[in-house]
């Protein structure tokens, strides 16, 4: 036996490694950083498509396929295929038997001829006349037949899609065998309607009657579904006709189904068939351009795909309130778009779902929210951004170096200075001797004279020191490491103490206006993961304002969203600042302002807010006595200033004159770094 093997092409590949929902997630970070929120992020997402995988299509791509299909489908052809071929059998039968009269000179023939003049204009009420009509011509009588065939078919393909064939040869044993199954259809829906209808009902249908359903439906609803989408295409391809056209062609369906006995049989389906699916666009007119004239079947089966094709692209459009991907009919793209679309349909339905089975998204009456797993995780992406820009050339990056042993090891190290407490780091140390030579020769002796330890810290205090080494040189003698003071290097610390950290956040409208908005939040969610993950001990707390200032807790930083007020509430923001510090009174005070504007309001005793604008004097007044306060507490005000407007830098300058806080005009992409640099200066300093 010979074997092949070969790329897999048979749906997704089985073997590969299961999708990473946290880049998916990271995906939607990059969204809701800048501005978004998480409804809106998610369904970015979809619509680009799943990062990482270049094979798999977004909804965009499926959208943009099922536009170009619609497109090819309505420049297919003209609805009205069936009526101009019917005209043409019909000139082309009357034509066959005027060919025959012309050279009988008898009264009879003129009186046939009399006759043939004066048949109606339209083609079905000609047809209708003609039905009785004893030709003389025998080619004229295959004519007509032939067009009677056309019309059975035609018109019993536009409501079963299998007819067509199945009555490809006029033969009364098949025309009986439809009869039966439409009456045979009518019945088991009449029993469903009463509750009566089994399974087993329609296998034993389908079991008669499944070669005349091409679809091979697995149920009643199925088999509903397909016949009601098919009656509805018919009815709007009369509705897309002129009404001449309209009349002409629902004479002759008519007309057919009477010669067919079949016109109550139909009549009860396509009432059931309404019943059960009303929500279908039945009378919507369809405009097709194409030139080529399309049978009544092909016509109707356009018609279908077009409207499915409609139904498809707005679920793949997700713009509608509470919209899911659950809400797209897998077999409309598998009609539409092919099996392999339905895989991709899938893969992105299990990233929406696994997103909320794995704890990042949640469903709330309706609204899709971060859990506060997926807001720590963008907060970390968001402190990755902001240290990403960050000048990583200082050494350990730190302002102080003399924390001592009782400090934190920062994983940094550096050359000994004298009086340093900190532990020497022996590996860099030695490593430091190797590399200047400072080899000894093998029977060197470890003087005593190397370093001591006194209760007042580390003292090297003889470079001629030598530590004998372990290791086995080549000749399997033992060697020593001669160290000088310049070797000596220390592991350095910082001195941690726990602080109380407020972040005051401007949510006024001017923030959304002045495109600063998603900065600040990114800036919120980078100091919230930085204070948690580097600064456990330190109780961080942050206040957005507008019109009222409000604590904004960690999880609900992610899909904030800035208010649509007006009023620049900067006093009330201080006084919930304020209890906070109160509250931790051993605590280092840190309090950083975020804001785009002068204060425009202030609240009053009332508990109410006063706006005016220009600032008011009372608002001033109360807002710098806050400052006042915080300077009280020996709590330092830092101000990032996101605008340039004179009154915003005057009011500035007087905040900074009082506390003696600096002032920052960081660019709204560079937010971050400030703050996040101007928090860990701050630390360290302390």
């Amino acid at each position: 036996m010979a074997f092949r093997y070969g790329e897999y092409h048979d749906g997704p590949d089985p073997l590969a490694p299961p999708y990473d929902v946290r880049a998916a997630l990271d995906e939607m970070g990059d969204a809701i950083l800048s501005g978004s929120t998480p409804v809106h992020a998610l369904r970015d997402l979809l619509k680009r498509g799943l990062p990482g995988a270049q094979d798999r299509r977004g909804l965009d791509d499926m959208l943009r396929e099922v536009r170009r299909r619609r497109r090819d489908l309505r420049e297919r052809g003209r609805l009205d295929g069936t009526l101009e071929k019917a005209r043409a059998l019909l000139d082309k039968a009357i034509g066959q038997e005027r060919a025959e009269l012309f050279p009988d000179p008898s009264d009879d023939a003129r009186l046939r001829e009399a006759g043939l003049d004066a048949l109606p204009e339209d083609t079905a009420g000609a047809i209708q006349e003609l039905s009785t009509y004893e030709w003389r011509s025998s080619a004229a009588r295959q004519t007509f037949e032939e067009l009677r065939d056309l019309l059975r078919r035609e018109v019993l393909d536009s409501q079963f899609r299998g007819l067509r064939d199945a009555l490809a040869n006029p033969d009364p044993e098949a025309m009986e065998r439809v009869r039966q199954m439409m009456a045979d259809l009518n019945d088991m829906l009449d029993k469903d309607s009463r509750g009566q209808h089994t399974q087993a009902d329609f296998d034993a249908f389908m079991g008669k009657y499944g070669d005349l359903f091409p679809e091979k439906p697995r149920n009643l609803e199925e088999l509903v579904d397909i016949l009601a989408r098919r009656a509805a295409a018919t009815q709007r391809m009369l509705a897309s006709m002129t009404p001449r056209q309209r009349e002409e062609l629902a004479g002759l369906i008519n007309q057919t189904l009477d010669q067919a006995g079949l016109s109550d049989e139909m009549r009860r389906l396509g009432e059931a068939l309404y019943a059960r699916r009303p929500d279908l666009a039945w009378n919507a007119p369809e405009r097709l351009t194409g030139e080529e004239p399309l049978g009544m079947g092909d016509a109707v089966t356009a018609l279908e795909e077009l409207a499915d094709l409609t139904q498809l692209e707005t679920a793949l459009r997700q713009d509608y309130p509470g919209a899911r991907l659950d809400d797209i009919d897998e077999s409309a793209v598998r009609r539409a778009l092919g099996r392999s679309a339905v895989d991709d349909l899938e893969a992105l339905k299990r990233i929406e779902r696994e997103l909320e089975e794995q704890g990042y998204l949640l469903r709330r009456r309706g609204k899709l929210e971060l859990t506060p797993k997926a807001v720590r995780r963008l907060g970390e992406t968001a402190l990755r951004r902001v240290f990403s820009s960050l000048d990583a050339g200082r050494r350990g990056d730190h302002d102080q170096h003399d924390a001592g042993s009782a400090g934190e090891l920062t994983g940094s190290t550096r050359p000994w200075r004298f009086g340093d407490e900190q532990p020497i780091d022996v590996v860099r140390t030695l490593v430091n001797g190797v590399r200047s030579g400072g080899i000894a020769a093998p029977d060197t002796a470890v003087r005593d004279a190397g370093a001591t330890v006194s209760g007042s810290g580390t003292a090297v205090r003889d470079s001629g020191a030598a530590v004998r080494g372990s290791g086995v040189a080549g000749s399997g003698r033992r060697v020593a490491v001669r160290l000088s003071v310049d070797d000596f290097e220390v592991a350095e610390t910082e001195r941690r103490t726990a602080a109380a950290v407020c972040l005051l956040v401007d949510l006024s409208y001017s923030m959304a206006l002045r495109g600063t908005w998603a900065a600040a939040k990114q800036t919120a969610l980078a100091l919230q993961a930085l204070v948690a993950s580097k600064f456990p001990q330190d109780a961080v707390q942050i206040i957005g304002f507008s019109n009222y200032a409000r604590v904004l807790q960690p999880d609900e930083l992610a899909g904030l969203d800035w208010d649509m007020v007006q009023g620049t509430n900067l006093h009330h923001a201080l006084l919930i600042a304020g209890r906070h510090l109160d509250r931790h009174p051993d605590f280092e005070p840190v309090v950083l302002v975020v804001t785009d504007g002068e204060p425009t309001a202030h609240l009053m005793r009332n508990g109410r807010s006063a706006f005016e604008w220009p600032p008011s004097h009372e608002t001033l007044e109360l807002t710098l006595a806050e400052v006042d306060k915080m300077t009280r507490r020996r709590a330092t005000i830092n101000v990032f200033m996101l605008a340039a407007d004179d009154r915003l830098k005057e009011f500035v300058d007087e905040v900074a004159r009082r506390n003696g806080g600096r002032v920052f005009s960081p660019s709204a992409e560079r937010l971050g770094e400030y703050v996040v640099s101007d928090f860990l200066r701050l630390r360290r300093a302390r």
